[in-house]
């Protein structure tokens, strides 16, 4: 009898749990990775949910070719990209947003990996004038060594058929050219934590925080981009009022891994499950959003805007909204 009623308390227990957690939505509650649990989850590697053609471009029905190695770097100077890292052979490598360098984890599985052809650890050596330190390496899901470059899991791109070849850059919004130290190619190089030249957020986390002149600490995309919060929306349960063109004006920050972040409160950090099938990242519960009318990092244009519209805080809190 004690047994039943042990087994009995804890189905009770986790099924308060599975409610309270979820910040009001009946589907879903909240996992270790910040993401919801229910109707149907953000894309996992190798599902085919980098947007509309996957982010893969073309080699995506491709068998996967065993990962090659990178051999001695090299460093190229291109005109639109600044400094550029290439293999033995001169075939650029690549890094894909959508993983992370810490700790360094690769996102790319399945047909990703077949348009995006992993660059083997093994017999990697730096680029002269390059920092050896930067190299390492990552054990994938299928338990090969990834070569890394300051952390970041390195790629090859499938219809790069030649030498000096960039056509991965900028695919899917989520793919560029690495720099030698692992960062986002760009004119200038840029430095960790500042802007690269043209006014392009050097390696963000997915969610950070921005010491705004005028607003204080705010919340800032993997862009840079200022991130609002709607007072139309609520929290519990957790609704939207921005919807139809309303999301053309201020799109939702899509979901982010909760270690993909830095200095964001973690409480209440879930997938949103909107009514219209899209996935939307929340802080304290509350959806959040960027706005179209920013322009470059650091843009606060939406701030107050129709007197709704605020950045956000650290914790969640609208900032500079009336009490």
């Amino acid at each position: 009898m004690n047994t039943w009623r042990n087994a009995s308390l804890a189905v009770t227990a986790a099924a308060v749990l599975a409610l309270t957690t979820a910040c009001g939505q009946e589907q879903g509650t909240e996992t270790p990775n910040g993401q919801a649990v229910g109707a149907a989850n953000p894309a996992q590697p190798g599902s085919g949910g980098y947007g509309a053609d996957a982010g893969y471009g073309s080699g995506a029905g491709e068998e996967a070719a065993a990962a090659k190695p990178a051999g001695q770097l090299a460093v190229w100077e291109s005109k639109d990209l600044g400094k550029v890292v290439t293999d033995s052979e001169g075939f650029t490598l690549y890094r894909f947003d959508k993983d992370t360098a810490k700790p360094p984890k690769s996102n790319c599985e399945g047909d990703c990996a077949k348009a995006w052809p992993v660059v083997a650890a093994g017999g990697a050596t730096a680029a002269p004038g390059v920092d050896p330190s930067l190299i390492g390496e990552v054990t994938r899901e299928d338990g090969t060594k990834q070569l890394t470059i300051g952390g970041w899991p390195m790629y090859r791109y499938a219809k790069d058929t030649k030498a000096g070849d960039v056509n991965g850059q900028g695919v899917g919004g989520t793919w560029y050219a690495s720099a030698p130290d692992g960062k986002k190619a760009a004119p200038g190089g840029g430095a960790e934590g500042g802007e690269a030249e043209g006014g392009e957020a050097a390696d963000l986390a997915g969610l950070s925080v921005r010491k705004d002149p005028k607003l204080g600490e705010i919340v800032v995309d993997k862009n840079g981009m200022t991130v609002y919060r709607f007072m139309k929306d609520s929290a519990w349960p957790m609704k939207t009022a921005c919807t139809g063109e309303c999301l053309e004006k201020w799109p939702v920050v899509e979901p982010v891994d909760k270690n993909d972040t830095e200095g964001i409160l973690k409480k209440g950090f879930v997938t949103f499950d909107r009514p219209d099938g899209i996935k939307q990242q929340t802080i304290d519960c509350w959806p959040i959003y960027t706005f179209s009318g920013d322009a470059e990092p650091g843009d606060t244009n939406g701030q107050g805007v129709g007197g709704t519209w605020y950045a956000v805080s650290p914790e969640g809190k609208p900032v500079g909204a009336p009490k």
